[in-house]
């Protein structure tokens, strides 16, 4: 496997650990979360993928280059919502198979999806693919002369793009985990949070890259779809406002706890 499917697998691992880590101290089943992921998991994915998708049909059907390269060239923009979208829904499933509300899961999940996302992130290093105009700074990425933006073929070091991205996954966990003692959010709260702080500093790492790309009223497609995340958080927080305190799990035979506790407290 490459280094950057390694990447997000251990990403992955890192959202589950955490999540089931806070569900299970909030009084909830010890094996519900697995139950969510194993529909959350592979949706998210198959939204994450219409890149594949775009090539694996350039392949087989070569009589439309220009559909399958069109595709590909917005599968960025394609792929963010379609991951969280498609996530949402197969963790919405999956809840409802296993018999517990949304609202818990998603409060548990919220800081362990942007952890899990700076993880993931770093993929972008083996990639090569993540990275800003040349920089001489300490912390420049050396970029390999194959993977380098034409017209920069003679510079070897830029802003790690990657890097920072990665950084303000992880920042955005931290607050989220912040914010949900803090002010006790209930779970859809912290997962609407979680979602316009990470893609908002998305949103700006985005227009730090060089690499070619389609650009819609001068922002990447790939800021379009951050945009309309963070919008669709943001409406999410407004509609809510009038929600006060944490959700209350009711423990299940499996649960550790004997008593009910906050998602937000833990």
């Amino acid at each position: 496997m490459r280094g950057y499917a390694l990447c997000i697998a251990a990403g992955i691992l890192v959202a589950l650990w955490l999540t089931a880590s806070r569900y299970a101290k909030a009084g909830g089943r010890g094996d519900v979360i697995l139950d969510v992921a194993s529909w959350a998991v592979p949706f998210g994915l198959i939204g994450a993928t219409v890149g594949v998708v775009a090539g694996e049909g350039a392949r087989l059907l070569p009589s439309r280059p220009d559909l399958w390269s069109a595709a590909r060239a917005w599968d960025g923009a394609i792929g963010v919502p379609g991951a969280v979208g498609l996530g949402a829904l197969g963790a919405w499933i999956g809840c409802r198979r296993a018999g517990v509300r949304l609202g818990p899961v998603a409060g548990a999940a919220a800081p362990g999806l942007a952890f899990g996302a700076a993880v993931a992130h770093l993929g972008g290093w083996f990639s090569q693919q993540t990275y800003g105009r040349p920089s001489s700074l300490p912390w420049a990425a050396a970029i390999a002369p194959v993977h380098r933006v034409p017209g920069y073929e003679n510079f070897a070091t830029f802003e790690p793009v990657v890097g920072y991205e990665a950084l303000w996954c992880a920042a955005a966990g931290g607050l989220v985990l912040w914010a949900a003692r803090r002010f006790a959010l209930p779970g859809e709260r912290a997962f609407a949070l979680q979602l316009a702080l990470t893609f908002a500093g998305l949103f700006a790492a985005e227009s730090l890259l060089i690499a070619p790309a389609p650009h819609l009223a001068g922002l990447r497609g790939d800021q379009w779809a951050e945009l309309v995340t963070v919008a669709g958080a943001a409406a999410a927080l407004y509609r809510t406002r009038h929600r006060h305190g944490p959700d209350v799990i009711a423990p299940g035979p499996a649960s550790p706890r004997p008593g009910p506790a906050a998602i937000g407290a833990s």
